[in-house]
Formats: structure tokens, C-alpha cells, sequence
């Protein structure tokens, strides 16, 4: 059975056909980043301008780093039929940046140029990461043509807040190429235009959290986020809307996921419940630490003269998986928690895992080994997924991507209608 891991590199040839298209933003220099990102990883990239877009980036930039000619119009080389050849080929159609105006013209099916063209006629998954201004991005009719462009298969990036041109600052900037990148290899690697997740909101938490002991010390663990980070990924490449709660992460945002930075398990706490209120699904894939101190030293403990160690006094942490599970603020929502497990005397990984799926009352329960630090800072993970329903579903081990992915699967499949 072929994984997904191997499907990105099993497309024509060992080399996954994507289209890159580029409309006509200040963000198109970006663009150069992401076209070197597939090259350099063994995409067949043919990336395809507006006329607007070759204002900012010259046709000779995108020709010597794809290796291609670079055309923007229907009638280049027509014996060929391009308008037409180069969708119906594509594994992989990425518009970025998507001004408002190629969004337009994609949700209302207009094709007066090579990239709109491609669009009408691609029946590959198509990823459209808009760059414009706020006023723009939040006007009701880009507003209306994204939602339209969504609920047709397209998956949409939410643009990332911060500097657009001049001194203006907020949404609507194009996300960073590298994570533009991650999230096309994702769907790519899932071979399906279908955005399973589209209209849904889902929560994911990541990282480690943080009880301080004084102003420089404090009480933590190992998580590196990194699992956490992917299924914020996965889920935004199969179309939701995600909200992904990150303790203590140094890892850059997510394309298209809403960022919210917390340390310590309170504040986990308090965000995840307020964001639960409205998720379809809630992914509890952090780490938060068991107990805090019960008082906080506003000033550096100091070492003892006499070599004594400072008495610290550890009260419990509310266990936040537990909370949302059972008392739940939307019904039908899918929770799902982790298990970093050892094994011990008491019971083999898998019988606490049963047992602790049991205790926290989630519907699924992602069971890691984690004996002898395997997992932590790893880009690869291997788990079983348990179900409340008895299901156990082994995943080998493999990216954690991968892993990611095969989660949101179980959780759509159980989603309510």
C-alpha cells in the first residue's frame, strides 16, 4: 500500500506536475521563494504570470529558475493548445500571490488569459493564497467570491497579519513561501481536490507549557510543537478555518491558521475552552505540564550557603482535555487527545493509553511511545490512533505530516453531517 509519503514523488515520473500561477501583486517577488522551494525538491514547475504579475517580476526571473519558457497568453504556441494542456496535466494548480481581482475572475469563471484559463480548466486541487490590502480582503464581494471559491473545492489560505505595502499594516499579506510550501506539499501528497474539512473549525493546541518557579526558572517539558504545528498544516490544506493555540513554539506560523501564544497551562486553558465554543473539532496535541508551583518568587531564588535546595510545592493543573471532553460547549464536536506513554509495571503503552482515553473521555486518543525520547524535536512519528468506539488504527512510522493527516481523517469521518 502506498503512503503518503510516497505519493508526492510518484507522479509523472517521480516528478508531481505543478502549475504556478502569479498574478499581479507586490508580492510576487515572493513567488520566486516558493518556485525555488519546488525545484529544488523535484516538482516539475510551470509557472504561468498574469501580464500584470510580469510587471513586478520579469518573464526572464521565472523562465531561468523554473527552467521553462514563461508565457502569459493564450496565443503563444497555440498548436499546442496550452490554455487548455497545461491545467488538464497539472497535479498541483498554486496561485500566489491571488489578488482580489484573479479571485473574481475565477469565482465567476472568466478566462482571458492563461492563469484564469488554467484555473477553468484544471481538475487538480487548486491553492489560492491571496496578497492584497485589508480594505480589499475584507470587502463583502472578495468576501463572497472567496466563499464561493471554497465551497467549489478550492482551498483558500487566510493571509497572514503584519506589513503590506507602504506603512499600512494587517491581514493581508501573503504568508511566508515556506509555509505556503508546506501546505501545498500537503495537499499534493493527499492526491484529492476534495478540502474535507471546508466550513469547519477546528482547534489544535502545540507546544509545551511553561509553571515558573521565579522570573527566570520555571517548570517544563520536551514538546517541540512540531506535531502539533502539522495538524494545524493539515487541517488548513483540507479547508478549515483553524485556530491553533501554541505554548511556548518558536517554529513560524502555519499559512492560513490564526495564531494564538500562551505559556503556562492556564492560559492554555483559557483559550482553548473559549476557542471550543465554537470548533467542530478540538486537537489537544500539546503538552501541558502536570503541576505548577504553589507560589511564584517575584525575585531569582537564590543558592543556600549551606548547599540546601529550596522545598518547592507542586499543586495539580486542571486537566484541560478532560474539561472540554465532558463537558462540551458544542455538541458533535470531535475532541481528540495525545498520550506520550512509556509503558511501566502498572501496564504496556496500549493498556494506558485504553485506560487513559477511558479516564479523559475523548473520542480519540493518539497513543506515542516516547521511551527513550524517541518522538520529541523528530520530524517523523509513528502512533496508534484509539477510538472511544474501539477502533485502533495502527500508522507506521513516517513523517508527521503524515500522522497529522491520517488523524483528520478519523476525525472527519465523524464529524456530524
Amino acid at each position: 500500500m502506498t503512503s503518503i509519503d510516497d505519493v508526492a514523488v510518484s507522479r509523472a515520473g517521480g516528478r508531481p506536475r505543478v502549475v504556478l500561477g502569479v498574478s499581479g501583486g507586490i508580492a510576487a517577488y515572493k513567488a520566486c521563494e516558493l518556485l525555488r522551494r519546488f525545484t529544488e525538491s523535484g516538482h516539475d514547475v510551470t509557472v504561468v504570470p498574469t501580464a500584470a504579475a510580469l510587471e513586478f517580476v520579469g518573464a526572464p526571473t521565472w523562465a531561468a529558475l523554473s527552467g521553462k519558457p514563461v508565457s502569459t497568453e493564450v496565443w503563444s504556441d497555440v498548436h499546442e493548445v496550452p490554455h487548455v494542456r497545461i491545467g488538464q496535466s497539472a497535479d498541483l494548480v498554486v496561485v500566489a500571490p491571488a489578488t482580489a481581482d484573479l479571485m473574481a475572475k475565477a469565482a465567476h469563471g472568466l478566462a482571458d488569459d492563461l492563469l484564469t484559463n488554467t484555473l477553468l480548466t484544471a481538475r487538480c486541487p487548486v491553492v489560492l493564497a491571496p496578497a492584497m490590502h485589508t480594505e480589499m480582503w475584507e470587502h463583502a464581494a472578495t468576501r463572497h467570491n472567496v466563499a464561493t471559491l471554497r465551497a467549489r473545492g478550492c482551498v483558500v489560505i487566510e493571509p497572514a497579519e503584519g506589513r503590506l505595502t507602504g506603512k499600512d499594516t494587517g491581514k493581508g499579506r501573503l504568508p511566508e513561501p515556506a509555509e505556503i510550501f508546506e501546505l501545498c506539499t500537503g495537499v499534493l501528497a493527499r492526491g484529492t481536490a476534495a478540502p474535507d474539512l471546508a466550513g469547519r473549525r477546528v482547534v489544535v493546541s502545540a507546544g509545551g507549557t511553561r509553571e515558573y518557579l521565579d522570573p527566570v526558572r520555571f517548570l517544563g517539558n520536551r514538546s517541540s510543537g512540531l506535531q502539533g504545528y502539522a495538524l494545524a498544516r493539515a487541517a488548513a490544506a483540507r479547508g478549515a478555518e483553524v485556530t491553533l493555540v501554541s505554548a511556548n513554539v518558536t517554529l513560524p506560523d502555519p499559512a492560513g491558521v490564526k495564531v494564538v501564544r500562551v505559556e503556562t497551562t492556564a492560559q492554555l486553558r483559557q483559550e482553548v475552552v473559549a476557542a471550543a465554543v465554537a470548533a467542530d473539532a478540538v486537537v489537544m496535541a500539546a503538552a501541558p505540564a502536570d503541576f505548577r508551583p504553589t507560589e511564584v518568587s517575584d525575585a531569582k531564588i537564590k543558592k543556600a550557603a549551606d548547599g540546601s535546595a529550596p522545598a518547592i510545592e507542586l499543586a495539580q493543573n486542571p486537566d484541560i482535555l478532560h474539561e472540554i471532553s465532558t463537558d462540551r460547549a458544542r455538541p458533535g464536536a470531535v475532541i481528540v487527545g495525545f498520550a506520550a506513554e512509556t509503558g511501566d509495571a502498572t501496564g504496556s503503552v496500549l493498556e494506558l493509553g485504553r485506560a487513559k482515553l477511558a479516564r479523559k473521555g475523548c473520542d480519540l486518543l493518539v497513543v506515542n511511545d516516547v521511551s527513550g525520547g524517541a518522538v520529541f524535536g523528530s520530524p517523523d512519528n509513528e502512533a496508534v490512533i484509539l477510538g472511544a468506539d474501539g477502533a485502533a488504527v495502527d500508522v507506521p512510522y513516517g513523517s508527521k505530516t503524515a500522522l497529522a493527516h491520517r488523524i483528520w481523517d478519523e476525525v472527519a469521518g465523524r464529524l456530524p453531517d
